[in-house]
């Protein structure tokens, strides 16, 4: 079946209520935290209040007598006893050689290595005795200088033995010479210096686990807010304690939300897996705030020289672009990808730009671990690329919208010069409809009015293309994947014909149970509600690698729907011997098998019956039963697109950014449930817009502190904040996989930043202001509006 057939049929394009909202919105949620198990303790971790220094000594003796502590683990309790935590994708310098890889330690054990390392586990009776003997853990340290600054890592102190220079990898991607050459004949060169603002993720559920083990079976169990649980696994079993990977469950039940950072094996879910097995209990840790400030995985963090040539027409040349990345202390375990395959190759947006050159260099710093976050590197590259499309613009004298139609792709499939092929679009069609959607015709007047009032109003574009759906694996593989980018589905018919699926995608927000049943019920027939959703545990499903760079729809469902054609074809066959007929003379459709230029016909149910109870049955030629698995691996990533435009207001006197109008119009193939789509849009373009406008993560530069580890500094948006968005789409269903689906879970967070940030910039130009970095906060546009009058 094809993805324009599949389009076509009853409940895809539905905007059915989600199947999960029930219990959430009655409080029937199940979250790691409201796990609690027999004999359970609690953990709390001792962590290092310096970014940078030796551990002389750790001393646990008056700790270890304080009420109901059951034990105390060091460094030096787990050293030699087990792998450091793993990078999962290894990046190459220009010569060939590996990057560095300095060890992972769970708990820190001669050194650490910023604020928030883990130095030592308690585990206690309850939580309070917990954090009450982790604060008599007597730690002698001998601080070091610390390393913040990307600029000046170079010659600091060396975090790693590995890396004198705290330099991890150079990694390099297009044709230098060919740039170098388009740039000596360019008629205009657009330059442009940008920092992508490092970011906290702060789901609403913080990161948890609670583990136990089973000395009879030699089984551990782990309950844990994850994306991914069987990576999680395999990571900590086979790298990390090298135990049986059979042995060790892993379980994600509801997950309050994750955008990347509960993808990752962190050395919490290490260190109380491990203790559970030592003290043959539970032990449960759940994240304050705080801790998540300082231990989850930041995202973004990149400083970037970029520089665009151009023909007299402000066609677009060559593009030659150098990023500092910041890796933090360690490589957390997707993060050398982020800056590199998920960001170079990614430069080409949506323009057929002929030439680019991309150097990334990684640093490692005194700071948390910065890996994935909501859009992986594609927000990196969106951001950069499209503040330099304004940018170019404004130099040649031409509008924001016209320089991007005059280097728009319009020939499909198309090479990038990046390595990446984009298989289908139409990027003047969405440029269009965000324009009319947007009422651009009626900006003069707006603006006229807004400057009645003594404010300043501006717009900004932002056309982006993102990759998701990460494949195929030979290829990740042999950019440096550690992993398949495969996902795995089964579906099991019961015999009255309700349905279960199984799925190695995990939901954490995005309303699978809900769009994967309208998949399903299309195919077979049946209504959603006679098909169940199961995911997040390895012990039920296909070994599957859950879900991040919105891959679910693209390739969950995907490997769901291989898992249709043979439960479909099999089906088939029974009908057949049911209507004594050909199965080669078998239609299905709209839940019933009929016999071509007949009126026979029975339905689904009955065969799913017959499946079960096969007293009518072709034996020997069918095993009983209606269970079918199904593995699918990409043959290219999809590529979801869209225009999106934003128009504020800035009030000189207080630098008060206001968000008046966004409008987003976007490609994402085939919609299955427009509600829940338009619902991560609307979250995507809010945390965009936070990032843009008010989120900032901030070290001292001097002592390593951070400085924004609480919402007292670190501002995230509120209601208050955010406008009511006009949301419009275009479909170019993507050619290489059954259900047609691009992906649409990033692309609000992709699209927003530079649409906003080119917004400001265009309202700030009237008094003298030209470049600005984000955010773009009341206190830094003030400033700015100041200095430019000085």
């Amino acid at each position: 079946m094809g993805a324009n057939e599949f389009a076509k049929l009853p409940h895809i394009g539905e905007s059915l209520l989600r199947k999960e909202d029930v219990r959430f919105l009655t409080g029937q949620g199940n979250y790691t935290d409201d796990i609690n198990l027999n004999h359970q303790k609690y953990g709390y971790f001792v962590r290092s209040p310096h970014a940078h220094a030796k551990i002389k000594s750790v001393d646990i003796s008056a700790a270890a007598k304080m009420p109901g502590v059951a034990r105390i683990f060091t460094g030096a309790d787990l050293a030699g006893k087990m792998g450091g935590l793993p990078c999962g994708w290894q990046i190459h310098n220009p010569d060939g050689s590996p990057m560095k890889e300095p060890a992972h330690p769970v708990l820190a054990h001669t050194k650490v290595r910023y604020v928030g390392d883990h130095v030592a586990l308690v585990v206690a009776d309850s939580h309070v005795n917990a954090r009450n003997a982790a604060e008599a853990v007597v730690v002698d340290y001998e601080p070091l200088g610390a390393v913040i600054d990307m600029a000046t890592a170079k010659n600091g102190p060396a975090l790693h033995d590995e890396a004198p220079d705290n330099h991890c990898y150079k990694w390099t991607l297009g044709d230098k010479a060919a740039v170098d050459a388009a740039f000596a004949g360019a008629a205009h060169v657009t330059k442009l210096d940008l920092v992508n603002n490092r970011l906290v993720p702060n789901a609403m559920e913080p990161r948890a686990v609670n583990a136990s083990y089973n000395r009879a079976t030699d089984e551990s169990e782990l309950y844990v807010s994850n994306q991914n649980p069987h990576v999680e696994r395999l990571l900590m079993t086979a790298f990390v304690l090298q135990w049986p990977e059979h042995k060790v469950r892993v379980i994600a039940p509801d997950v309050g939300g994750g955008f990347g950072s509960k993808i990752y094996l962190y050395a919490e879910d290490v260190a109380l897996t491990w203790a559970a097995k030592e003290l043959n209990c539970a032990v449960k840790w759940t994240a304050d705030r705080s801790e998540a400030f300082v231990s989850d995985a930041h995202g973004r963090d990149h400083v970037t020289h970029a520089e665009m040539a151009m023909d007299k027409d402000g066609k677009f040349l060559a593009l030659r672009v150098h990023t500092n990345a910041n890796m933090g202390a360690y490589l957390s375990t997707f993060a050398s990808a982020v800056p590199t395959i998920l960001y170079g190759t990614l430069l080409a947006g949506q323009y057929t730009t002929p030439q680019i050159y991309v150097e990334v260099d990684a640093w490692f710093t005194s700071t948390a671990p910065v890996d994935a976050y909501r859009g992986a590197g594609r927000p990196e590259a969106t951001y950069l690329l499209e503040r330099m499309a304004t940018r170019c613009a404004w130099e040649m004298g031409l509008s924001q919208d016209e320089i991007r139609k005059r280097n728009f792709v319009t020939q499909f499939p198309y090479q990038t010069p990046v390595a990446l092929q984009y298989d289908t679009g139409d990027f003047h069609q969405v440029m269009n409809k965000a324009n009319d959607l947007a009422d651009v015709a009626g900006f003069a007047a707006r603006k006229a009015a807004t400057e009645a009032k003594g404010l300043l109003r501006g717009i900004g574009y932002s056309s982006y293309i993102e990759a998701c759906g990460l494949a195929p694996s030979n290829i990740a593989g042999a950019l440096g994947a550690r992993a398949g980018l495969f996902e795995a589905g089964e579906v099991r018919v019961h015999p009255t014909g309700s349905v279960t699926v199984f799925t190695g995608s995990h939901s954490h927000g995005q309303g699978h149970e809900t769009t994967f049943a309208q998949v399903v019920a299309a195919r077979l027939g049946i209504d959603p509600s006679q098909v169940d959703i199961v995911h997040g545990d390895t012990g039920r499903i296909p070994f599957g690698m859950g879900t991040y760079g919105s891959r679910s729809l693209s390739v969950g469902g995907a490997a769901i729907m291989k898992a249709l054609d043979k439960i479909e074809a099999k089906a088939k066959k029974i009908a057949a011997h049911l209507m004594e007929a050909s199965d080669a003379d078998i239609e299905f459709s709209g839940g019933e098998f009929k016999v071509k230029g007949t009126d026979k016909k029975i339905p689904f149910g009955q065969v799913a019956l017959t499946a079960y109870v096969p007293h009518n049955y072709p034996l020997d030629k069918l095993e009983p039963g209606l269970n079918e698995t199904a593995f699918y691996d990409p043959t290219n990533f999809t590529y979801p697109a869209g225009t999106h435009i934003c128009e504020v207001e800035i009030d000189p006197q207080t630098g008060v950014v206001r968000v008046d109008r966004f409008t987003c119009v976007d490609d994402f193939g085939v919609i299955i449930n427009p509600m829940i789509v338009e619902g991560q849009v609307h979250g995507g373009v809010a945390q965009g817009l936070g990032q843009a406008l008010q989120e900032a993560c901030v070290y001292d530069k001097e002592s390593g502190q951070l400085l924004t580890g609480s919402f007292m500094d670190y501002t995230m948006p509120r209601a208050a904040d955010l406008v009511n968005l006009k949301i419009g789409h275009v479909c170019t269903p993507c050619t290489h996989n059954p259900i047609g689906s691009k992906g649409c879970g990033e692309a609000g967070a992709i699209g927003s930043p530079p649409a906003a940030m080119n917004a400001v910039l265009d309202a700030l130009k009237s008094v003298g202001v030209h470049e600005l970095d984000m955010p773009a906060s009341p206190s830094r546009v003030w400033e700015a509006i100041q200095k430019a009058k000085a």
